[in-house]
């Protein structure tokens, strides 16, 4: 029998088994998070060394005579001011995680959901207009523990402007989908006109 979600204000939906009804590895996620969280970062961290320190052109004092160490410029790293001697520069995080490894991680991730009913879909045509009073009165109904992940079509601008004010609300695109987000949710609401782009996202591999 095919897992089934239910659906905010009634009635339940038959979910795709390809996506929904997966096995949640999870070394698997945890690559998979992990390789989403470092892409997240810019790697522009960078300072100066001290070729690129202004000033220190003449020697502090001269070679000889002064009972102190010899040295060439006060621009060395053992000055104050001067440059940095293993300076960290620019540099990628980027983790590779090849794709099926990514869908398999996605789909054990929505499965794990949908298998502890942390998982609901939303008719988004019930959002004529920006609510957020209508937004914050679905989540409470549904009764599930915040953070929430809301999931919904790029022309359902009602939904994600209803809910995207709502504090320990995440609201995304399908396309922009990441692992580490329904990780980090605690329920998962997925708008029924988004459903069918989640899971041919998070569907297996069709052999070509």
């Amino acid at each position: 029998m095919a897992r089934s979600a239910s659906v905010l204000g009634g009635g339940t939906v038959d979910l795709d088994p390809a996506a929904f009804e997966a096995r949640f590895n999870m070394p698997l996620v945890h690559e998979t998070v992990r390789a989403e969280l470092n892409a997240r970062r810019r790697g522009t961290a960078s300072t100066l060394t001290r070729g690129k320190v202004s000033g220190g052109g003449a020697k502090p004092w001269r070679q000889k005579g002064t009972g102190r160490a010899r040295q060439g410029t006060i621009r060395a790293p053992q000055f104050t001011g001067g440059g940095v001697a293993f300076p960290p520069g620019m540099r990628s995080f980027d983790v590779k995680v090849n794709r099926k490894a990514r869908r398999a991680a996605l789909r054990g991730a929505l499965s794990s959901h949908a298998a502890n009913g942390s998982l609901a879909l939303l008719d988004g045509s019930t959002f004529d207009s920006p609510s957020t009073k209508q937004a914050k009165s679905v989540l409470a109904d549904w009764g599930k523990d915040a953070p929430v992940l809301v999931v919904a079509h790029a022309d359902e601008e009602a939904v994600f402007k209803s809910f995207r004010n709502l504090e320990r609300v995440l609201v995304t695109m399908p396309e922009e989908l990441e692992v580490a987000a329904i990780v980090w949710a605690r329920a998962v609401v997925v708008t029924q006109a988004a459903l069918p782009q989640v899971e041919q996202r998070a569907g297996k591999e069709v052999a070509s």
